[in-house]
């Protein structure tokens, strides 16, 4: 907008767009956004079980921990060269149950 039609805004229709547009930034604000993910269950708390054992296709020990209340397992080892832990893999064993499930 120019300077001259600014100017003959009253004060009545500057509160009347400026309401609108408040109006519309809280309906934009409250609106659920399409696609959000619903939240998370939560987890059970862990049941865990430690076990150490040999690696397949390696002359390396592995740490393997099972939550057993989330029936989960993860196979860990030690890396000299950064100090600590590294994961080796992954594991659900409610999946891996529901998938031998349909093979029998």
């Amino acid at each position: 907008m120019s300077r001259l039609s600014m100017n003959r805004l009253s004060p009545r229709r500057l509160a009347a767009i400026n309401a609108t547009l408040l109006c519309a930034l809280v309906v934009l604000c409250l609106a659920p956004i399409p696609g959000q993910a619903a939240p998370q269950p939560e987890r059970a708390r862990g049941n865990y079980t430690m076990v150490s054992g040999r690696v397949q296709g390696s002359n390396t020990h592995g740490l393997y921990l099972l939550d057993a209340a989330n029936q989960e397992l993860v196979a860990l080892r030690w890396e000299i060269g950064r100090n600590g832990l590294v994961t080796i893999g992954y594991r659900s064993l409610t999946a891996d149950a529901k998938a031998t499930k349909g093979t029998r």
